[in-house]
């Protein structure tokens, strides 16, 4: 199954035979006659009753769908959770350890974003980090990393934009604060249900994933190469936090970030970058002037 935000409002979506990396769909409200509100993040707090009745539905009937008007999965998570160094080479190529435990910080829900259109850069110096992205279905405390997976509601595509000016403007570095300039959490284009990757015979623990700087291939990994999965990540963080629905977890970066490389690269007006997971979808960005004051 798989689910977007299309003009502010939930559908029920697939992929478009017509049109590569294109989605065909329909509204969740009126195909229900009212009985799931049109807000994508209510479905959250009901997605257990959703499944049941979205996994009957027929979409013969459905429509292709403006990509431009895709919005983020899930608007406006009640908590994010942003995992760093969670990949062995993007640790190295940082010149740090590997953490024991995950080094968890967040983005602010303000700085989410679609999976297309135009980011404005920040002052400083501008990263890019494609990341894979759970949002989960229930939550709760002290939940088994085998039970992880059961708690999830599906994955999609992130980016961890990163002004590292700001990032690294004061000891100890200010994570939160570099990451959330407006627009600097898009994610989409669609969420995709675990089930429905093994479908389509992909494994959910070990999904390709990469990005493109003006078609440059700069990151290719694989989720199989985390430190900490998906599963043990929600098992982690509630044995702290009372994980709650619809929460949305950026789960890491695998090494080719800008900063890392000799001389650092950063972005710059003009450049696009398409952000993609096998399996889950493809986002496409471009960097326009913002306030540099």
């Amino acid at each position: 199954m798989r689910i977007a935000n299309h003009a502010g409002r939930l559908a029920l979506v697939e992929p478009d035979p017509e049109r590569s990396g294109g989605l065909r769909g329909l509204d969740v409200e009126e195909i229900s006659d009212g009985r799931f509100a049109p807000d994508p993040q209510a479905v959250y707090g009901r997605w257990a009753e959703f499944r049941g009745w979205a996994d009957a539905v027929d979409l013969t009937a459905a429509v292709p769908l403006d990509p431009g008007a895709l919005g983020p999965v899930a608007p406006r998570p009640p908590q994010v959770f942003a995992v760093g160094l969670n990949y062995r080479d993007h640790a190295a190529e940082s010149g740090m350890e590997l953490p024991t435990t995950p080094l968890v910080f967040t983005k602010y829900a303000s700085s989410f974003t679609g999976p297309q259109g135009d980011i404005a850069l920040s002052p400083g110096d501008v990263d890019w980090e494609v990341e894979l992205v759970a949002v989960l279905a229930t939550g709760g405390r002290d939940i088994p990393a085998e039970q992880g997976w059961d708690h999830v509601a599906g994955l999609t595509v992130g980016q961890d934009i990163s002004d590292r000016t700001t990032q690294f403007s004061a000891p100890p570095p200010q994570f939160g604060m570099g990451k959330s300039y407006p627009g600097f959490a898009p994610t989409g284009p669609a969420l995709v249900s675990v089930d429905e990757l093994r479908a389509a015979g992909l494994d959910p623990d070990d999904l390709e994933l990469g990005c493109l700087l003006n078609g440059e291939s700069v990151q290719k990994g694989r989720t199989g190469a985390m430190v900490f999965s998906v599963p043990d990540l929600v098992a982690r963080l509630s044995s702290i936090v009372t994980l709650l629905p619809g929460d949305v977890v950026f789960t890491g970066t695998p090494a080719g970030i800008g900063a890392g490389r000799t001389p650092p690269r950063f972005l710059a007006e003009g450049d696009e970058l398409v952000t993609w997971v096998a399996g889950v979808g493809q986002m496409q960005h471009r960097f326009v002037p913002g306030d540099r004051t």
